[in-house]
């Protein structure tokens, strides 16, 4: 469960995951390897849809999932942890079994004297080149999610800038770049991520980027850039985790 981007000295071990899509019925699948995490890496990002259906019964299950996750673990919210309008209380419920939960700010973690800097959004619609799409058609939450992209964007570079750390990491849930995505339909890629995320990853410093949401996706890509891009997603990655260790 590896992946590795610079030399030995000095590694910061970087375990992350999302779309879980926890409810009751699959409550326990995740729990033992969760507990186990601590063996193989130094945190945890958990990249949103982490409820299926956004309910407070499935964030009950998530919580008894993760609660006592011996490393410290930060996380943001995906479209689906809304689709009930609850999300600021999910998040409440993160918050308290111990997730760091970010929407447009940060977070620096200290790990072996390195300070690693989190900076999370849920991010949205809104295009690549070659794959605009129409921000100006569809159904209401089609056209937030779309305007949602760039806003964000905007965001997580700002968040991204005002860290002071060895490390930057960008979190989010839609997709920066369009290399994650290829396995999916390439009529649907709009809707899946927005390329200003891949531009705010660039300006920002990061030196990773972390996602979710395209299930059918691919796991790595690099930013124009040239920053490494994760797509984590439970279905891309088949595991309960992947790890990624970086060093500054």
């Amino acid at each position: 469960m590896s992946g590795r981007f610079e030399g030995n000295s000095g590694v910061v071990r970087i375990a992350a995951v999302g779309d879980l899509h926890m409810s009751d019925r699959i409550r326990g699948r995740f729990r033992e390897a969760l507990l186990g995490v601590g063996e193989h890496a130094d945190m945890l990002l958990l990249a949103g849809d982490l409820t299926d259906g956004g309910s407070l019964r499935d964030a009950d299950a998530l919580c008894a999932e993760i609660v006592d996750v011996p490393v410290p673990m930060v996380g943001v919210l995906g479209n689906h942890d809304h689709d009930r309008r609850l999300g600021y209380r999910i998040a409440t419920m993160l918050k308290g079994v111990g997730v760091h939960m970010l929407d447009g700010d940060s977070i620096t973690l200290g790990v072996k004297g390195i300070r690693v800097g989190i900076a999370g959004v849920m991010g949205g619609s809104g295009g690549f080149p070659g794959y605009p799409g129409n921000p100006d058609e569809g159904s209401l939450e089609h056209r937030e999610r779309y305007r949602r992209g760039p806003a964000d964007a905007i965001r997580l570079r700002a968040a991204l800038e005002t860290l002071a750390c060895d490390i930057r990491v960008a979190l989010m849930h839609f997709a920066p770049v369009v290399d994650t995505l290829v396995g999916e339909p390439p009529k649907i890629f709009p809707g899946l991520g927005c390329h200003d995320l891949g531009e705010a990853v660039d300006g920002g410093g990061a030196q990773l980027a972390v996602h979710g949401h395209a299930h059918g996706g691919t796991e790595c890509g690099r930013t124009a850039g040239g920053v490494a891009v994760r797509n984590v997603s439970y279905p891309v990655i088949r595991s309960p985790y992947r790890v990624y260790e970086l060093s500054c």
